[in-house]
């Protein structure tokens, strides 16, 4: 069963983009299969974080710059590519740390370019330093990104990377402000 810990709050879902009431910028944050083991899964590869500790810290650390993040945990392939279909109109930007669909899943892949949202891929371990079999993805031809190798820290990295992202794309869509124009004189 699919771990949805979103935080609801009093935001109208939608996209920005289509009029809607919501302002706070979303980021979606997907956790694939087994991630819900982190802290006790192969620790000398994942480290001892849980799962609960970074979906906090990434919660708390979205608040204080300014967007929101809910998180969802899922086993089942289906249920993210459901919740990234979904993305399309209630979020913003993706990271996505597909577990072991990162290598198999065509399908979660084409539901991430179909969103044509901005997406981060992340993972825990250097996946060029492990086995073969992961040294494939199938996610990172259709994200912005890839960072893997910093342990709970890619996540951190990841989010902060989505919030520029947003903000360079509010920045460049909002109007000049008058100090600018006034540069121009």
């Amino acid at each position: 069963m699919a771990k949805d810990t979103s935080r609801q709050s009093g935001t109208v879902a939608g996209r920005a983009s289509g009029g809607d009431a919501r302002v706070t910028p979303r980021v979606l944050v997907l956790h694939g299969p087994n991630l819900n083991l982190l802290g006790e899964r192969e620790p000398h590869i994942y480290g001892h974080t849980t799962l609960a500790d970074i979906d906090g810290e990434l919660v708390a650390r979205g608040r204080a710059a300014g967007v929101e993040v809910i998180t969802l945990q899922s086993n089942h392939e289906g249920v993210l590519i459901d919740r990234v279909q979904q993305a399309r109109a209630d979020a913003d930007a993706i990271i996505i740390n597909a577990g072991g669909f990162t290598h198999t899943s065509v399908a979660l892949r084409d539901a991430i370019a179909a969103t044509k949202l901005p997406a981060i891929e992340v993972h825990l371990s250097n996946l060029a330093a492990r086995e073969e079999f992961r040294h494939r993805s199938y996610l990172t031809a259709v994200c912005v990104g890839q960072i893997a190798g910093f342990g709970a820290a890619s996540y951190r990295l990841a989010l902060d990377a989505a919030v520029d992202i947003l903000g360079a794309r509010k920045s460049s869509t909002a109007e000049p402000s008058s100090n600018s124009k006034q540069k121009g004189r």
